[in-house]
């Protein structure tokens, strides 16, 4: 009898498989979005730096600020304490995790952070937490309760990442089950008792692929949650994660405004973002972050006279935006990685711009995230290595986005009328009336955002 069920549940299914159509397309991506991320913008705080007290009392007070300026998801870097052992500085690493279950006393307490998450929540915001996951400090509290959860390398000692500058972490091997469940239970545990609302994932390709789909379905399964992968891969966004970063943009963009490439040069990122990547996925897009502040220099270092251009970019082009804590205060120092620096903040042209860009990026449905918004359109003009102009429409709303990526002023025409239309210039306000002929006077470094009017 027993054999006979199990036979007739077998050719059940197979039947169900043979009738289903192979040459029908499937979902690429198998889960679905927060509703709150279609069109939201990324704030990435660095709390030992975002105040002078560097505590999340501090940071706190600062919701409001923040809910004006306009930003939707705060992305904090690692809460936790930080390891003694071989530590950076006098303060250590914020990627060097002492242990995962616990709040670094620098920032306050377990209960401080629940109350500014609690406060964030009041002000209609949402808080993503950095995990660490491929490593931890050498005196974590695994070493001694699971030594048998670090990779080890040909005498048997625990090691940092290979080749890279990491020598104040140990690397975690996730051929353990045992480290497969705790990092998972970990996650959830800041999802249920502090009530975060995602994770923003360090060095995410560093850990297989199926750890990370099996913990986002587990965190899905306790409430919509949002998740962001430091790397750039398709397949993180199959399962696993809203998110990744737009490596490639950022690189790309910089060797434009270096002048060791023309405007050309980003057709093969955007190229690959249409066809590669599925709809359905977020590229975070940056022009800083704590690591590129650290260690590569300021925006104004590294874009110059393009940064504004760099910034705008950001902003109407495919993906989603993220702005590093005193940007908007126009702050021009690298931060100090390993001790105390907080940032000097003072008024700048930079809070107008930055504000102005969260309230066109949250109005407009062109400008939404991922499936969300519209897909840019080329549009072609008489100076392509100068120049680079698009579109972006759906049946609401429309965008004409023109940028000068180049040290030379230049007058822009342009081809074929998916451009025409009547228009509010970004900058100044105006009404702007585009058509066969129009033409525009492009100053070096600079851009034209036209917002659909009709």
């Amino acid at each position: 009898m027993i054999k006979s069920f199990i036979l007739a549940a077998l050719l059940a299914a197979g039947a169900c498989a043979h009738a289903a159509d192979p040459y029908q397309p499937q979902p690429y991506v198998q889960f679905q979005h927060a509703e709150w991320t279609r069109n939201a913008s990324i704030y990435q705080i660095n709390t030992r730096q975002f105040t002078p007290e560097g505590t999340f009392h501090a940071a706190e007070q600062q919701l409001p600020r923040l809910k004006a300026l306009g930003v939707d998801i705060l992305w904090l870097m690692p809460i936790h304490p930080i390891g003694q052992v071989k530590r950076k500085g006098s303060m250590g690493s914020p990627y060097a995790v002492r242990d995962f279950m616990a709040v670094n006393p620098e920032f306050g307490t377990l209960d401080d952070f629940k109350h500014f998450v609690a406060a964030a929540h009041g002000q209609g915001l949402h808080v993503i937490l950095d995990w660490v996951g491929n490593h931890t400090a050498w005196d974590n509290v695994l070493r001694t309760s699971h030594p048998e959860w670090y990779e080890k390398n040909r005498k048997g000692q625990p090691h940092p990442t290979p080749w890279f500058d990491w020598d104040d972490i140990i690397d975690l091997d996730y051929a353990q089950p045992g480290l497969r469940r705790y990092m998972t239970e970990a996650m959830a545990y800041w999802v249920r008792e502090a009530g975060v609302d995602g994770y923003r994932a360090d060095a995410a390709g560093l850990i297989p692929q199926d750890f990370w789909d099996h913990a986002s379905r587990q965190l899905r399964a306790i409430k919509p949650v949002f998740m962001l992968a430091e790397w750039e891969s398709r397949d993180m966004h199959a399962v696993a994660f809203d998110a990744s970063y737009a490596w490639t943009w950022w690189d790309g963009l910089r060797a434009v405004t270096e002048g060791k490439a023309d405007a050309t040069s980003l057709y093969t990122y955007y190229a690959w973002n249409q066809k590669f990547y599925p709809k359905q996925a977020y590229r975070m897009l940056y022009t800083t972050n704590h690591d590129k502040n650290a260690w590569d220099g300021t925006e104004f270092e590294i874009f110059g006279p393009a940064v504004d251009a760099a910034i705008v970019f950001s902003f109407v082009s495919e993906g989603m935006p993220m702005i590093y804590n005193g940007q908007e205060a126009g702050n021009r120092k690298r931060l100090a990685f390993f001790e105390r620096d907080a940032i000097q903040w003072q008024p700048s042209p930079y809070e107008a711009l930055y504000k102005n860009l969260l309230a066109l990026k949250k109005r407009n449905t062109a400008l939404w995230n991922g499936e969300w918004g519209a897909t840019m359109e080329q549009v072609p003009n008489s100076a392509p290595k100068q120049v680079f102009s698009f579109v972006r429409r759906n049946a609401k709303d429309k965008v004409f986005a023109v940028f000068n990526l180049s040290a030379k002023p230049v007058q822009a025409g342009f081809s074929d009328d998916l451009h025409f239309g009547v228009y509010r210039d970004f900058g100044s306000g105006e009404t702007v009336r585009v058509g066969e002929g129009s033409r525009f006077e492009m100053a070096p470094w600079s851009y034209r955002i036209l917002v659909g009017t009709e």
